[in-house]
């Protein structure tokens, strides 16, 4: 005798068929991926060197996608104001989000209560390009070379300021790494961003900081600066006349870096499709000269690759900040 389904049997069945319908469609949406506009959420203002370097990558991506890539800058906070707006964001594809040293390398460890987790909200789809820090100085600062440097800090302990962006910044951290590192105290003077600092650094006001490339390249070979060293593990290939502080502290490489990432939950598909879009231009001869042009070296990662390195440098910066007792409120 034929018996009629039990509703819950009828209701199971079509949970089932729907979930099917879904994983039968997740493919198709991928494939179809981008069918709208993309927004590139950028957590600074326009011409800060994250902005600059994204936007032209942005341009890039809109000439290969059938959609173009709209920049959305959303500044505050350290880059927190954006980070939390793209963590929040649909998991869709259909936002991707700048990642950066500070706002997802440094940040986790120096801000309390953040309002994003940078390893459990965001996937990394790739690093972009890095930029490395340089020591400079007033031209009448009188080392020359990272030993001199150590030399007058040993002899007078405290007694030479160097300028940053601001506390818990990749400047501030990498010269209190280099303290450290080191062995001497260094007396570290804030400012309310690189651009006061370096006019102050120019005016003579303080004798050196720790600024990147990008933005302390122009006044170098203006002669108005002088510069002793640079972060990266190796010299940089803007300046290689410059050595690298690692030629006198082994191991030491500190490194600014801007990079994609969307909310965690977006599907894969699209994650390796941006990330095989992005890193076929990071190697691509011309896309990398102008990324040289504008202060960065391209650096594509794979996915797995790029998410270990947010982990390290999180981790990284988390032992520097916890040894200077770097604390922002928040």
């Amino acid at each position: 005798m034929f018996r009629y389904p039990a509703r819950r049997q009828l209701l199971g069945a079509g949970l089932s068929l729907a979930g099917a319908a879904v994983l039968a469609n997740a493919p198709l949406a991928a494939e179809t991926w981008p069918n709208r506009p993309v927004r590139l959420l950028i957590p600074f203002p326009p011409g800060q060197a994250t902005d600059t370097i994204l936007r032209y990558l942005a341009d890039e991506l809109s000439k290969r996608w059938p959609q173009r890539m709209v920049v959305d800058n959303r500044a505050g906070g350290a880059g927190v104001v954006g980070m939390e707006a793209g963590a929040r964001s649909a998991a869709d594809g259909y936002t991707l989000i700048a990642s950066t040293s500070g706002t997802n390398g440094i940040n986790p460890s120096v801000i309390p209560n953040l309002p994003y987790d940078a390893i459990r909200d965001f996937t990394y789809v790739t690093t972009v390009f890095t930029i490395p820090l340089l020591i400079v100085a007033h031209p009448s600062f009188a080392p020359n070379t990272v030993p001199e440097l150590l030399q007058a800090a040993k002899a007078d302990p405290g007694g030479i300021n160097y300028g940053s962006g601001g506390p818990g910044t990749s400047q501030h951290l990498s010269a209190e790494m280099f303290a450290s590192r080191g062995g001497v105290k260094l007396t570290h003077v804030p400012y309310k961003g690189s651009g006061p600092a370096m006019a102050d650094l120019i005016a003579g006001n303080i004798p050196m900081m720790f600024d990147s490339v990008a933005s302390a390249l122009p006044h170098i070979q203006g002669g108005r600066i002088k510069a002793l060293a640079v972060t990266s593990a190796t010299r940089a290939p803007q300046l290689p006349e410059v050595p690298a502080i690692a030629e006198s502290l082994p191991g030491y490489e500190a490194i600014g870096w801007g990079g994609l990432c969307v909310p965690a939950a977006t599907p894969r598909e699209v994650v390796e499709r941006v990330n095989a879009d992005v890193t076929a231009l990071l190697r691509d001869p011309r896309v990398a000269a102008r990324m040289l042009e504008l202060g960065g070296t391209a650096a594509p990662q794979t996915i797995e690759a790029a998410n270990a390195f947010v982990a390290s440098e999180i981790q990284k910066w988390g032992e520097v900040a916890r040894a200077a007792g770097v604390k922002l409120g928040g």
